[in-house]
């Protein structure tokens, strides 16, 4: 699975249900919400308008 695009691209090709086991990595242990749809995800990247959930790790 490609991981540059975002979860919102990723849902709209379908990939949440042809390769779920791929799409978990993506989301366990979510670092960043997307203010725009609510998604959580591990990278800034994968996501559309990405806030941090938690203060930057020292």
């Amino acid at each position: 699975m490609k991981t540059d695009k975002t979860l919102c691209k990723l849902k709209e090709q379908g990939v949440i249900k042809k390769e779920f086991k791929a799409y978990k990595t993506l989301v366990r242990s979510g670092e960043f919400v997307c203010a725009n749809c609510g998604r959580v995800a591990r990278r800034k990247r994968n996501l559309c308008e990405a806030k941090r959930l938690y203060p930057k790790k020292k």
